[in-house]
């Protein structure tokens, strides 16, 4: 009752429920203020400092009236009147009506709440620094509201209640797999919030006691009603995105997604337990239970397992207020029976008083005792039948309701799954339309467009019909060519059997070879024609393509031309008769025009009277400035004065943080390196410099004060950072070196707040000079440069014409060799004959082959080495780039050098394998070290290059072709190989037992030994790799950079 009262109280005013419309425009405001006054009251019911839940029918009236207007402006209207940052109770039931209005209400609520982002999340933060009570559970529940907020907008498929049909699922991804791994990543994120706050409110009550029959346990129950359905979605979802995952991507890549969904699929079937035991729940929603184990995501079947967990609300429900009462009402006890005041008197009155008032009746005290006795047991048992009987009642009535509640249950659950079919049919129904309409217009452009491109595709056929004839004339012509190649290489060898008859062969050469050169003349004249014909074809082709292209365009151009002229010439006319119509405007205002010139005459000379008295005010205002403007002129001087002072005042404070910071114990883990050091050193040398010229300037004008100000500013910050870089820098090089390190850094702090201390007095600052300072900083600048690696050591100019040289050396190995190997492949068809002849010229060809990719790729890092210090170097100079990055530069000087040794030594092992005289091995090993070499300089070239450069790519393809004319060396030489190795023929047939055994011993040994060998030889190869990557260190001047960093 104290309840009902006190809600009857917040009600200051019945409000109208029927207004009479009177007219239009007063009708449709007073109908909004009756809505927003409607929704003030219901929002205020809903939202107040009482400890008890929510009441259903204010939040309905909330959710209704977004529908009505169609957004949440008045809410918040409302809201924002509240005082939710001093009350949690009030900020709790704030955040349980905005739940179910983000869930149950206008989409755009959403949109409209995300205005008040940046208050929320103030909110949540000034709750959080309470440790208990309503204040965390407000903090937790506003940062979930938060995420909810910010998924919907990121996913704005997903409408508010989370519900959807597994095609709209998918939609949702647009069947990119990363979009689903990020939405998967989004709904661990949301399902964690939504567990805090299920955690929260758990560990916030007292288990032990029956807190879920309490107001105040309702009043924190009650919002885990929307974190349950909210949860049961999320978790199907999550299971269906990690089966398709799983289908789409190693297993490995996701094994954090599965580890985090059994941590939260723990938490949630816990929770969920725990809900379903409460009596609070039992009668407001039906919770599911999540299966024992978790689905096993690496066997695709178990997705058929899987059981969407369904929420049922029933339709129907009492407010959680109302099943309170009931609750109530249940817990008081009635075994006890309460006689009143009155029946005790009546009582008294039938029986008479009891003994103690008249002691001294014995006999009529012990009849009347008896009769007493005796009509209380009959009562008593009266009593104790009716207490039976109606505890009977109650069972009975107990048993009935709970019969009808678990069959409304069921019948609820079947109602909410049949609307979830129909719901997904609906919007397969409406997919499928969609797509049968695109289908419908897809067909209809297809079947214009074919009818417009028939006439080309002829065209376009007959031209390929005579390119593939002579494509095929053409291939039998190489195929003649091939014929009368081997017919040639018979011939020789024939020529070199028959030596015998030397004159009878040597005519028959001599007309063998003419006739072959002849053949050979006519076949390249018939293959050159060929192939001028072919491109006359390719060319013929692309045209008509073009001329396709450009008539689709004509058309169009065409009919957009006819709809603007047809435009233009409805607007010509329509100004024509706009023209006609100002002329005679115009004229009318000439008319009027000329008597206001009259009038504007007469008005001159009193303007004339009057501007003589003006000049003379202005002359006396001007004098009156004149005074404040050398007023003013002294103010600024001060405050000119005052601002310098500040920024020194600043700049003082800067240095003494970082003096402070060196002496920090914290301050010994920090490192840094010298070239950063001398680079802060350079800096605020130039600062200096800056220093002093804005000094200068300012004693000798008083105005250039702005320009000294950001001077003296910059240089605290510099100088400051030189004395915290050279701190870190000394704590990575030597005991002596650090100490000397540390005594510039310190003497340069000093020299700095002297410099400042002159400064900051306007007497002393033409006596402040810097260059103490500036010897401090070079001492700083010198000791950096000693500890700086020596592949640092060079000059701008040596190591920018280093690089030129290498690579100009690079290109000219090249091209020697493939000189060298122009002239070998010469020699042996001068030489040799049949096989070998083959071989050599197959091996040659793959080697001329690399050597225009090897040629092609270092013209390519030439353009792009070209265009990074260009985009790079800035103001400065391509020497003062390279210098400037020095590593870069000897990394590509590196494999400049590995190239052109490559290709030397691959020329050299084709000589002497064409010779005879080498190993193929030798070449296919040295086929490889230029792959690995041109890979190096590939990779130099691409660390400072811009991702989108067009010579980027051109390198990136010149590095592919190397490396296919890599495979080509080594795939021609091993078949080379393999033609010209004799291959023993193995008879055994005339061995005996103990030769055959004899053999089988003795190619064992051979085996063992062999193998011995070979793992000998691998253990030197790794040791020589090892002392080649040392050497490498050394020339690079990497052991000294790792004593610098040690």
């Amino acid at each position: 009752m104290d309840r009902v009262k006190s809600s009857m109280q917040q009600v200051p005013n019945a409000i109208p429920k029927v207004i009479r419309r009177t007219g239009g425009a007063n009708s449709l405001e007073l109908e909004k203020e009756n809505f927003e006054r409607g929704q003030a009251v219901s929002i205020n019911k809903a939202i107040n400092t009482q400890e008890v839940a929510v009441k259903e029918k204010h939040a309905r009236t909330c959710i209704l009236g977004t529908h009505h207007e169609k957004g949440a402006h008045t809410f918040w209207a409302a809201v924002n009147r509240l005082p939710l940052s001093s009350n949690a109770v009030l900020c709790w039931k704030f955040c349980h009506v905005f739940h179910k209005l983000l869930r149950d209400g206008h989409p755009s609520v959403i949109k409209d709440s995300m205005r008040n982002k940046a208050d929320l999340t103030d909110m949540s933060r000034m709750w959080g620094h309470l440790s208990e009570g309503y204040g965390k559970l407000c903090s937790i529940y506003l940062k979930l509201l938060i995420t909810k907020m910010e998924f919907h907008i990121k996913n704005p498929r997903f409408p508010g209640n989370l519900q959807m049909s597994n095609r709209q699922l998918e939609e949702a991804g647009e069947n990119d797999v990363n979009n689903f791994f990020q939405l998967t990543v989004e709904m661990f994120d949301y399902l964690e919030c939504e567990l805090n706050l299920f955690l929260g409110v758990f560990s916030s009550l007292d288990m032990s006691r029956s807190v879920s029959v309490t107001a105040a346990g309702q009043c924190r129950l009650a919002p885990l009603i929307q974190v349950i359905l909210d949860s049961s979605h999320l978790y199907d979802y999550t299971v269906k995105l990690l089966f398709k995952l799983h289908s789409c991507l190693p297993a490995d890549t996701l094994q954090g997604h599965r580890d985090r969904f059994q941590e939260q699929f723990k938490k949630l079937k816990s929770l969920f337990y725990r809900s379903s035991n409460l009596q609070f729940f039992k009668r407001l929603i039906q919770i599911p239970q999540l299966p024992e184990n978790p689905p096993n995501f690496l066997r695709a079947s178990a997705l058929s397992e899987h059981i969407s967990p369904v929420v049922v609300i029933p339709a129907e429900s009492s407010s959680p207020e109302s099943e309170h009462v009931v609750e109530t009402d249940d817990l008081v006890d009635m075994d006890v029976p309460v006689m009143p005041a009155p029946l005790e008197t009546k009582f008294d009155d039938l029986f008479g008083t009891t003994a103690a008032v008249d002691p001294f009746n014995f006999s009529q005290n012990g009849m009347r005792k008896d009769d007493k006795d005796r009509l209380i047991e009959q009562l008593t048992r009266e009593i104790q039948a009716l207490k039976e009987e109606l505890e009977s009642f109650r069972l009975e009535s107990g048993r009935l309701c709970q019969a009808l509640r678990g069959r409304v249950n069921e019948l609820e659950a079947e109602l909410a799954e049949q609307s979830h079919l129909r719901l997904q049919a609906a919007g397969e129904s409406e997919f499928l339309k969609a797509e049968l309409d695109d289908l419908r217009r897809v067909r209809e452009d297809t079947e214009k467009e074919q009818r417009s491109l028939t006439e080309i595709e002829k065209k376009a056929q007959a031209n390929e019909q005579r390119y593939t004839k002579l494509k095929e004339k053409y291939s039998e012509l190489v195929q003649s060519h091939a014929d009368l190649l081997r017919k040639n290489a018979e011939v020789t060898r024939q020529m070199t059997v028959a030596r015998a008859a030397q004159d009878e062969v040597d005519e028959v050469r001599r007309e063998m070879q003419e006739n072959v050169k002849a053949a050979q003349d006519v076949a390249e004249k018939q293959e050159k024609e060929q192939l001028e014909q072919l491109q006359e074809l390719q060319r013929e082709l692309l045209s008509s393509r073009t001329e396709l292209d450009s008539l689709k365009t004509t058309v169009a151009s065409t009919e957009q031309s006819s709809e603007v002229l047809s435009t233009q010439l409805v607007a010509l006319e329509s100004e024509k008769a706009e023209l006609v119509q100002s002329l005679s405007k115009v004229e009318a205002e000439l008319a009027v025009q000329g008597e206001e010139l009259e009038k504007v005459q007469s008005s001159l000379a009193t303007e004339r009277e009057s501007g003589v008295k003006t000049a003379e005010a202005l002359q006396n205002q001007l004098n009156e400035k004149e005074s404040r403007e050398q007023a003013l002129e002294s103010q600024l001087v001060a405050a000119r004065w005052s601002s310098l002072q500040g920024a020194v005042e600043e700049a003082e404070k800067i240095i003494q943080d970082s003096l402070a910071q060196i002496n920090d114990p914290a301050h010994i883990s920090c490192t840094s390196s010298a070239d950063y050091l001398a680079s802060r050193c350079q800096a605020s040398l130039v600062c200096m410099d800056r220093l002093h010229s804005a000094r200068e300037a300012f004693l000798a004008e008083n105005t250039g004060v702005s320009e000294l100000v950001r001077v003296v500013t910059q240089c605290g910050h510099l100088v400051g950072d030189t004395i915290v870089q050279g701190s870190a820098t000394s704590h990575m090089v030597p005991v002596e070196q650090a100490d000397a390190l540390s005594e510039s850094v310190k003497l340069c702090g000093a020299e700095a707040l002297d410099l400042l201390g002159l400064m900051k007095q306007q007497d002393s600052l033409t006596a402040a000079d810097n260059s103490k300072l500036k010897a401090a900083l070079e001492a700083i600048l010198a000791t950096a440069e000693k500890l700086r690696p020596r592949g640092l050591e060079l000059q701008q100019g040596e190591l920018g014409d280093l690089v030129e040289q290498e690579m100009s050396a690079t290109s000219a190995a090249v091209e020697s060799a493939a000189a060298r190997i122009e002239e070998m492949l010469n020699k042996s068809r001068a030489s040799d004959t049949g096989i070998k002849m083959e071989v050599n010229e197959r091996i040659l060809a793959s080697c001329t082959e690399l050597m225009q990719a090897i040629k092609q790729l270092v013209v390519s890092s030439k353009n792009l080495q070209r265009d990074i210090v260009e985009s790079g170097r800035g103001a400065a100079s391509m020497k003062e780039f390279y210098a400037k990055n020095s590593r870069w530069t000897e990394g590509l000087i590196s494999a400049s050098k590995a190239v052109g040794w490559g290709a030397t030594v691959m020329v050299d092992a084709a000589d002497l394998v064409v010779q005879g005289k080498g190993k193929f091995e030798e070449l296919m090993v040295c086929s490889h070290e230029i792959a690995a070499s041109t890979a190096q300089l590939v990779a130099a070239s691409k660390v400072k290059a811009d991702k989108d450069s067009p010579n980027l790519q051109r390198l990136q393809q010149a590095s592919r072709g190397v490396t296919q004319a890599t495979a080509a060396v080594v795939a021609s030489t091993k078949s080379g190989k393999s033609q010209i190795e004799e291959k023993d023929t193995m008879d055994f047939s005339s061995m005996t037992l103990t030769q055959i055994k004899r053999q089988e011993m003795d190619a064992q040994v051979l085996v063992l030994e062999l193998e011995t060998r070979l793992q000998k030889e691998r253990e030197r190869l790794g040791e020589l790799r090892k002392k080649h990557y040392e050497l490498a260190g050394v020339a690079e001047g990497w052991g000294e950079v790792e004593e610098v960093t040690g």
